[in-house]
């Protein structure tokens, strides 16, 4: 994931100039997208050799250690509690519908078997073993989702050159058409191999604005491959050509707490917003940053009600174990997930703004108010409801609510309310 040392070249960055023909999705792709934006909430697992140093995953950069030092890191990438179907039902006993993993990271080391370099986890380590091939088969097994992480920023490889100026949208010092070459070629492997790849998360843009980096060929390679396959850019930019849905990077959508989408404008496409479980991406011994079942319950029904979803990162350990901080606190937020599924999956947001008490999601002619701060008054407001409210319900046992309808909005009335003290959920029926 990006570091705040490059948002210097967000402020100065040039955008792509470069043409592209007009994308149009196909049928499955648009399907594809309804069904992401009903699913609400992924795992994102940032997982590679950079986890036995235990300083998350940009520490070939931060450590400054260079290329070849670093990539001894593959001769003793030995997973061997690294198990599939463990990290799947993590998954699903949260509540989430798909997982997003690093098949390549900015170390450019290959979290699969690849022809197209023998730094990559079954060549280059004692393991010998593709930890892809398994999660995906498990996914696949489960009906959990899968979609693939792929750096487009390559710190080490000779052709990419990082760090090199660029002039007419190449590097000057290294083999850009080569470089591009090799993503074609990690991508249809990734798209071809394994089963039930349904998205493919890019990352790294950020680093070269005036690149030109052929989206037009690449993206159009990915629908030529597989339709239905959704394409993310984290450039946080607004939506390119040929994409098929916008992400955020640590900010809900309008919001820019971390400066990275100041210029990301949203636009028509489904939205995600991912955010790590801790402070860091990849696994950091040091990182005690842990964030609670709350504040993930609310980022998850705040992204809902910007008609967003949410992908939840975690970075497991290099023995291919998740620490128990972080599964405890999965489990937590599926109990919650479980009870309140119907206010998360299948619906949509953005029907009202978001509110000082929470926010609202909407399914068919169904609202659901997300409740995360009790209001001082007996009271809670929803503005800007035209349709007639038939009834009003706590959504946690069915009990009525006392309502009055006005011009304005609706006042749902909460004397005697039993609050959740994470997200108290009331559902209304509008005719």
């Amino acid at each position: 994931m990006r570091k705040l040392l490059f948002i210097a070249l967000i402020a100065c960055g040039v955008s792509n100039t470069f043409a592209q023909g007009k994308y149009t999705p196909s049928k499955e792709n648009l399907e594809q997208r309804q069904k992401f934006q009903d699913m609400k909430f992924g795992m994102f697992i940032h997982w590679g050799i950079y986890s036995e140093l235990g300083d998350g995953e940009w520490v070939m950069h931060n450590r400054n250690i260079p290329y070849n030092n670093y990539k001894r890191l593959a001769d003793f990438f030995n997973p061997q509690e690294f198990n599939a179907k463990e990290w799947v039902q993590i998954a699903k006993k949260a509540g989430m519908k798909y997982i997003t993993i690093t098949s390549r990271h900015h170390d450019g080391f290959s979290m699969f078997g690849t022809k197209f370099s023998k730094y990559n986890i079954v060549d280059a380590t004692p393991y010998h073993k593709d930890p892809l091939m398994e999660l995906a088969k498990e996914c696949e097994k489960e009906g959990i989702e899968l979609h693939f992480y792929y750096s487009l920023l390559d710190w080490g490889r000779s052709d990419y050159a990082f760090g090199s100026e660029i002039v007419d949208g190449k590097p000057v010092k290294g083999d850009w058409d080569s470089y591009i070459k090799f993503m074609k070629d990690q991508l249809t492997e990734l798209i071809t191999k394994y089963p039930g790849v349904k998205g493919i998360w890019f990352d790294g843009d950020w680093e070269r604005r005036k690149a030109n980096w052929h989206y037009d060929e690449i993206y159009g390679l990915i629908h030529k491959l597989n339709p239905a396959i959704m394409v993310g850019n984290n450039h946080h930019l607004a939506p390119k050509d040929g994409e098929d849905f916008q992400m955020f990077e640590k900010d809900l959508p309008g919001q820019n707490h971390t400066g990275f989408s100041a210029d990301a404008t949203i636009g028509k496409l489904p939205l995600e917003t991912c955010e790590t479980i801790n402070g860091s991406w990849g696994f950091d011994i040091k990182d005690n940053n842990y964030k609670t079942t709350k504040q993930i319950i609310h980022y998850l029904a705040g992204a809902a009600g910007r008609n967003a979803n949410f992908l939840l990162n975690i970075g497991p350990m290099p023995n291919g174990k998740v620490q128990s901080e972080f599964t405890d606190t999965l489990a937590a937020v599926g109990q919650w997930v479980n009870k309140n599924a119907e206010s998360i999956y299948g619906t949509r947001g953005s029907y009202v703004s978001p509110q000082p008490w929470g926010v609202i999601t909407a399914k068919a002619k169904t609202l659901y108010a997300h409740v995360f701060n009790q209001p001082d008054e007996a009271y809670v407001f929803i503005p800007g409801v035209k349709e007639k409210v038939s009834k009003v319900a706590l959504l946690s046992n069915g009990s009525s609510l006392k309502f009055k309808q006005q011009a304005e909005g609706v006042f749902i009335y909460t004397t005697g309310v039993a609050w959740d003290a994470n997200d108290t959920v009331f559902k209304v029926w509008v005719q």
